[in-house]
């Protein structure tokens, strides 16, 4: 996948994945239950960021992104700080 955006210094271009709508037990759940998913899928990464690569699933802190939405796409920009953990 290739991203409009190219990140600099320690900053990850990631894609949010979707929010789950049915729970474990299969109940589907409305638009209002749904909670923002932490975990994106990386698609471009700056060139001082060394623990993470471009199709990793990673989980980050929630409200230390920039949001940008080009061509119809939401784009996360995480700083290298802010993920804590891949998947």
């Amino acid at each position: 996948m290739s991203t409009p955006i190219k990140p600099l210094a320690d900053r990850v271009v990631a894609v949010r994945e979707e929010a789950q709508t049915k729970t474990a037990s299969g109940l589907y759940l409305p638009d209002t239950a749904k909670e923002k998913p932490v975990v994106a899928k990386v698609v471009a990464v700056g060139p001082d960021v060394a623990g993470v690569n471009v199709n990793d699933r990673i989980v980050y802190k929630d409200y230390s992104t920039t949001e940008l939405k080009i061509d119809g796409t939401e784009y996360l920009i995480v700083k290298e700080e802010d993920i804590l953990a891949t998947v």
